[in-house]
């Protein structure tokens, strides 16, 4: 493949620059995308960090590779399925998970499942990074050391006052004596807009794991402090746990898309929905139909829906789960949905409780001058507010989305993996890497997402116009929209009976972030709902 520019997209500028100035030094897309990963870890704590989870696309020409990496986080090995059905009072509108009695699935010690992360970082540059593995974690320990000034975003996030049942952020936030320690004021409340936050117990931790590698957080030291202080406060996650997790490594799902071909990943993943709704688009001229008209927004909603509800009852961790695969993204189903879309039926998706999703997530993109690419989406799920004393760094909260109730798709299962959104994807044109995109965001990740990538294809628009238009979703009877699709829309849809959720933001459906590649020039697009930025290296 020809040289081409280069550069990296991410919510945050940080990593953005740290991205940047990997490549310059020589290090290759997934060397960038790891490096970027960890700084996130560091100035957006609660969105990722080693303790989470992800999913990581790698396109590298240069060892004729394709294929992602799925680090999801487990459910431990004591977890049962029925542990929590006695306590369930309801489910969060958007499906993003259920409210317990007690919340002991949202914040806390039992809410934690296997960390992930450092893992599936770990394996990625084993097999792909050429620069050494101090010199990737080396940018995160010194913003760790040196600090970091609380942007916008991060403080938006901080101070959310909590959604459909959720706990409050803050709470999260101060729920441990370190978690106070390091990111609030005396009083508890979150450090706001332009505090200095500096993190010398996670520069330490960072600084063992680039010396030892990730088997002292695995097998080690910082293995022995996470498993003792999990049994001193009652959570799930053992020593067995942390020592026996591997990360899943396949090639990509694919479809096609108007001739496009379309690379994302597999189930826990979301990229079975994504190629599900663009299925069934294809059948509808939408170019046509006009950009985010009143039909636009009900056929594309309608496309959501479907593929929302054969996520729920089909798509989980696919080593307990018989995913039909093959059916949900076949042409042919895509036509029967289309057709019933097209004679005006509405899908029905039952809820309990309503809200606006949240964003708990972040993404990276990048492409390097050799044409490789990488898209990751890495997360804490919801986070658990857990930091263990001396370690600095915050755990997942992903027992918060299992399905409690037995015999489900999503339901408890010791070393099951639940569903996530998450759908890190490249589209090809021909054989070439087109579109590098995707999202964090809840629920809410395939479907801003698929409306970037629609953006692009079918409305010819930049990457950065692809990522700013206004968005809508429906993953329930409802249809959420940001306050910039005009009134006029919504009373029309209304008027034909859905009910609409407006969202008093102007942006928001996840935070989408891509790059698009012409003829070996890139543009690229920060979702504008976030601090972040595209940066040519």
């Amino acid at each position: 493949m020809k040289k081409r520019d280069a550069m990296i997209v991410a919510p945050e500028p940080e990593a953005v620059e740290v991205g940047t100035e990997i490549l310059k030094a020589g290090g290759n897309a997934v060397d960038a995308a790891i490096a970027c990963a960890l700084v996130q870890g560091v100035v957006d704590p609660m969105m990722c960090g080693i303790a989470g989870f992800g999913s990581m696309g790698v396109y590298a020409p240069f060892k004729g590779r394709h294929q992602y990496i799925d680090f999801h986080a487990p459910a431990p090995l004591v977890a049962r399925e029925n542990m929590w059905e006695d306590l369930i009072e309801g489910e969060a509108r958007d499906g993003f998970g259920f409210i317990l009695k007690g919340r002991v699935n949202d914040l806390g010690y039992q809410s934690i499942c296997v960390p992930s992360s450092l893992r599936g970082y770990e394996v990625a540059h084993s097999q792909y990074g050429v620069l050494p593995w101090v010199e990737i974690l080396a940018p995160a320990i010194d913003w760790a050391k040196k600090g970091w000034t609380v942007r916008p975003g991060v403080y938006g996030f901080w101070s959310d006052g909590g959604q459909m049942g959720r706990v409050a952020n803050p709470e999260r936030l101060r729920y441990t004596e370190s978690g106070r320690a390091i990111y609030c004021h005396e009083d508890g409340s979150p450090k706001i807009i332009g505090d200095l936050v500096t993190n010398s117990d996670l520069a330490n931790t960072l600084e063992l794991i680039a010396r030892k590698g990730a088997d002292v957080f695995y097998k080690g030291e910082i293995a022995d402090q996470i498993a003792d202080d999990m049994k001193a406060n009652g959570g799930l996650i053992s020593r067995k746990d942390l020592a026996t997790y591997v990360p899943t490594v396949s090639d990509p799902l694919w479809g096609e898309y108007r001739g496009f071909r379309v690379a994302t990943n597999h189930p826990p993943g979301g990229g079975i929905m994504l190629l599900q709704m663009l299925n069934i688009l294809e059948n509808f001229d939408l170019k046509d139909v006009g950009h985010n008209t009143e039909e636009y927004v009900r056929i594309v909603c309608e496309a959501m829906k479907y593929a929302t509800i054969d996520k729920d009852g089909f798509v989980g961790d696919a080593k307990f789960v018989d995913v039909p695969v093959g059916r949900l993204i076949s042409k042919g189903y895509a036509r029967e949905l289309a057709e019933k879309i097209s004679g005006g039926a509405k899908a029905n998706v039952p809820r309990f409780n309503s809200g606006f999703p949240s964003k708990d997530t972040t993404h990276i993109s990048v492409v390097d001058r050799d044409g490789s690419c990488v898209t990751m989406t890495h997360s804490l799920g919801m986070p658990s507010g857990v930091i263990t004393n001396g370690l600095g760094f915050m755990y997942n909260g992903c027992m918060g989305v299992f399905d409690p109730r037995p015999g489900r798709a999503g339901s408890i299962a010791p070393g099951k993996a639940r569903f996530s959104s998450m759908c890190p994807s490249i589209v090809f044109k021909g054989d070439e890497p087109y579109v590098v995109v995707g999202a964090p965001g809840a629920t809410q990740i395939a479907m801003g997402v698929l409306q970037a990538i629609l953006n692009v294809l079918d409305f010819d628009m930049s990457m950065s116009e692809a990522v700013s238009s206004p968005r809508f979703s429906a993953t329930s009877n409802a249809i959420d929209v940001t306050n910039r699709i005009p009134r006029r829309i919504s009373q029309a849809l209304e008027q034909k009976g859905y009910e609409v959720v407006r969202s008093p933001l102007s942006f928001g459906i996840a935070c989408v972030h891509g790059i698009r590649i012409l003829d070996g020039l890139v543009d690229g697009g920060a979702d504008p709902a976030a601090d972040g930025m595209a940066m040519r290296a």
